[in-house]
């Protein structure tokens, strides 16, 4: 299994949990304070909703989700052969999940992850490595648990 993801940030969660539900036709698999993510089977999406007053309307980061870590590590020495620098996150908490995870900056800054789901989990997470670049730096998810960039 392999699907695109697309973070959001959003002003209003609750909202935004609305809208997407009614548009995807479908409930999230997971909600928790400033976060909820949908797993939505057509189209393959991982749809991440943030909340993050004032940002709303905004991409947080892309990724593509993948089954395995063996895919997420393998992605990871092409991206390198490739001549790309990439962050690697070997099982890190964020997003209430601990995953396995690489991340590359596209032209424009744009943050991409590719990553799998180890296991779910009841924080947030953190990850020092993308706190000044605002990845997954979900508002109010973000003051209560202290984390930083993630999902």
């Amino acid at each position: 299994m392999s699907r695109a993801q697309l973070a959001l940030n959003v002003d209003d969660l609750d909202e935004a949990i609305r809208f997407y539900s009614t548009l995807f036709n479908t409930t999230p698999a997971k909600v928790k304070t400033g976060y909820a993510n949908f797993a939505i089977v057509e189209p393959p999406l991982k749809l991440v909703l943030l909340e993050n007053p004032g940002k709303g309307g905004t991409i947080n980061h892309l990724g593509v989700e993948v089954a395995s870590s063996d895919a997420v590590h393998a992605e990871i020495a092409r991206l390198t052969d490739e001549g790309m620098f990439t962050e690697e996150e070997i099982g890190s908490t964020c997003c209430f999940a601990t995953q396995d995870k690489v991340w590359v900056t596209g032209p424009a800054g744009e943050k991409w992850e590719v990553y799998t789901v180890l296991a779910d989990s009841d924080t947030f997470g953190t990850s020092p490595e993308h706190s000044e670049s605002g990845v997954c730096f979900g508002g109010t998810a973000e003051k209560s648990t202290a984390a930083t960039a993630c999902c």
